[in-house]
């Protein structure tokens, strides 16, 4: 009995490995599909993983609807993706979506308050492999403050420190 559950524990062991490995190559196999302009197979492998709940997935599903590549430009529907990847804490869709807001675009109103919050929380979770990123977040925060109230400010704080990553 216990070697069969040993047994049964291995199985179980090796396929989470056989997924994880799975994931990260479907991944990488989406991305060199789109760096070769070969949007549909980039497509037929994020959008699945995306309505699963993979953020980069998500993030990248998003970018495709923002720019028109490979999907009609549709910043609504880029927007909805972003906004689901930045609630799970991802940092990019989380400055993306922060960017939206700023601008109205995808998610209207303009919300300076919900911009300034989520391009915040980017700068908080960039890591130093996205350099260029947070630098330019960080211009895009100091731009941010310099047209809000102390209102808006202070509600902002307010919900960036509320917030909490969910799924």
């Amino acid at each position: 009995m216990r070697f069969r559950l040993l047994i049964s524990f291995a199985l179980v062991f090796v396929a989470f490995a056989a997924q994880a490995q799975s994931l990260e190559e479907r991944m990488r196999t989406a991305a060199a599909a789109y760096e070769h302009k070969d949007y549909a197979t980039a497509v037929a492998i994020w959008r699945p993983l995306a309505e699963q709940g993979n953020a980069e997935a998500q993030t990248l599903l998003g970018a495709m609807y923002w720019s028109g590549d490979g999907l009609p430009r549709n910043h609504a529907e880029a927007a909805k993706w972003y906004l689901r990847a930045a609630q799970q804490g991802y940092a990019r869709a989380q400055n993306d979506i922060g960017f939206m807001y700023g601008f109205g675009e995808g998610v209207p109103p303009h919300d300076d308050v919900q911009a300034y919050k989520w391009i915040s929380l980017a700068i908080a979770r960039y890591t130093a492999k996205n350099q260029d990123r947070l630098d330019q977040a960080i211009k895009d925060r100091a731009t941010l403050r310099a047209r809000m109230t102390p209102a808006q400010l202070a509600r902002a704080e307010r919900e960036i420190s509320d917030w909490k990553p969910g799924h």
